[in-house]
């Protein structure tokens, strides 16, 4: 510590540096490790993001801190210039300047990959370095699990400051529910620590509020008892039987199941040419024997291929992976839609799916196309699994049930972003237009409808969703611990 702060404590030598670069100031005045574009680790590290439209923007540097201090160091030196800069934890938002910058410094939470558990009370202090894969296999044969998202390869920082949604939501609420404390270095360089009882406000605008109050640099999450768990996925063929089939399933298992053990993703894909033109499944149970008919509305379809079996949390986590498509640019948008009644079930989940297929027509000649849209039910109980928990910026009601839908396309050509771009918005506003007009005719419910920050889309504004008592808090927040709008105005992302 005394290395870094061994001119940083200087008064007289911060002034000095107004206007400098970051990157060659840390260098300059500190051990903390400074990477360049030619550095085998700056190379490495940009390689890691889930779309190549982010890798292609390219950092003055890449920093690696160690520990808090090292963040604090940092964000020192950034309050003496201009420069725009990011913070990165797994990189899988692919929103572009979200966890990625060009020209200016990127800092990445790598290095900050601790796991120390307490095993008495399953109490966990973790690093925005760790994926969850990583923490799955750190947490393995301890008897204990953390609440985390479904995809291996996504990092605990993006994922918990989002929400976080698990296969495990509907048992414990969010990822972001289980945190009883984080250490956060703010705007102005100093070290904090929000929690129920220690800037409660920070702590609750931390849950579902992103990157806008500070950088974490620990979690301090409740873990959860953790033995074997059944899981895996059911691969269908598209056909108008089966798509019906499916989506009348889903909607049922978000009303009618009361096993909060279990969970289901209904994802359908489509590629070039329709080459691929199928349904994907994924299945969990916390635990080893599933309960007789769970998922037998599922089953009952008729699967081409079946891996659904016992294994260990980190093995299911480590098998996730395969839904990344390397190579790709990819872009994400989301919605949420009110459940509809059983008698209104064709008219409402099938009049979603057929718009995403008229709108996926008009990309498979995309080169690399991969077009996804996922159904995820947003069970009552998840949201009172929250609310037991601690508050939150999302701020759902157990009032009626809902679905998540997230909205993926990944495609070759970086030059077809805003090609892309438009499309993408084209499918979720369609979605969100027709869920609408629902609303407005009495077929769906009129509940407050959030959208999820972790599949939002950069044209989407994730705060304007929220209720209007959770924004404006947001916004006071955000003012107080950064009335100079550091984070606000220097990073991407969503502004309250």
């Amino acid at each position: 510590m005394i290395f870094t702060w061994r001119l940083l404590a200087s008064a007289t030598v911060l002034s000095g540096l107004a206007h400098a670069d970051t990157c060659s100031t840390l260098k300059e005045i500190s051990n903390i490790e400074v990477t360049e574009r030619l550095d085998l680790s700056y190379l490495e590290e940009q390689s890691h993001y889930w779309s190549t439209s982010c890798s292609s923007m390219k950092p003055s540097c890449i920093i690696f801190p160690k520990d808090a201090d090292e963040v604090a160091a940092i964000v020192k030196v950034l309050n003496n210039n201009t420069e725009n800069f990011a913070i990165k934890s797994g990189g899988h938002n692919p929103n572009n300047g979200w966890s990625s910058v060009a020209g200016g410094p990127l800092i990445s939470t790598q290095k900050l990959k601790q796991v120390i558990l307490d095993k008495t009370t399953g109490i966990a202090r973790v690093g925005p370095g760790q994926r969850l894969d990583s923490i799955s296999k750190e947490l393995q044969g301890t008897g204990w699990t953390f609440v985390g998202g479904r995809i291996g390869n996504t990092g605990v920082g993006g994922l918990v400051l989002g929400g976080g949604l698990s296969y495990m939501s509907a048992q414990y609420g969010w990822a972001a529910s289980s945190v009883l404390e984080y250490e956060i270095v703010l705007a102005n360089g100093t070290i904090a620590t929000a929690s129920a009882t220690q800037n409660p406000d920070l702590f609750k605008a931390l849950k579902g509020g992103g990157n806008n109050f500070g950088i974490v640099t620990t979690y301090v999450l409740q873990t959860y008892p953790q033995g074997n768990v059944f899981g895996g996925n059911l691969v269908f063929l598209h056909t108008d039987e089966t798509d019906a089939k499916l989506l009348k399933a889903v909607r049922d298992f978000t009303e009618y199941n009361t096993d909060d053990k279990a969970a289901v993703i209904v994802t359908a894909e489509r590629g070039n040419i329709d080459l691929i033109d199928t349904w994907i499944l994924f299945l969990f149970y916390d635990g080893e024997v599933v309960p007789e008919g769970i998922f037998k509305n599922f089953t009952d379809v008729g699967p081409l291929l079946d891996t659904t079996k016992v294994q260990t949390y980190a093995e299911l986590m480590a098998g996730s992976n395969w839904v990344i498509v390397k190579g790709s640019v990819v872009q994400i948008g989301t919605e949420t839609i009110a459940m509809p009644s059983a008698a209104d079930s064709e008219k409402v989940m099938g009049g979603i799916h057929a718009h995403w297929r008229d709108i996926t027509d008009t990309t498979l000649l995309e080169p690399g196309i991969i077009a996804s849209i996922a159904y995820q039910p947003f069970p009552k109980a998840i949201a009172q699994a929250a609310k037991e928990r601690s508050p939150d910026l999302i701020d759902a009601d157990d009032a009626a049930h809902r679905l998540i839908l997230e909205m993926n396309y990944s495609f070759l050509p970086q030059g077809d972003y805003a090609k892309m771009d438009a499309t993408l918005q084209q499918t979720y506003g369609g979605v969100r237009d027709r869920v609408v007009g629902w609303q407005q005719d009495g077929t769906l419910p009129d509940i407050y409808l959030p959208i999820f920050m972790n599949y939002g889309f950069h044209q989407q504004d994730y705060f304007s969703r929220l209720r209007p008592e959770n924004r404006a808090f947001a916004h006071s927040v955000s003012e107080s611990v950064d009335p100079t709008g550091f984070f606000r105005t220097r990073i991407g992302g969503w502004k309250p």
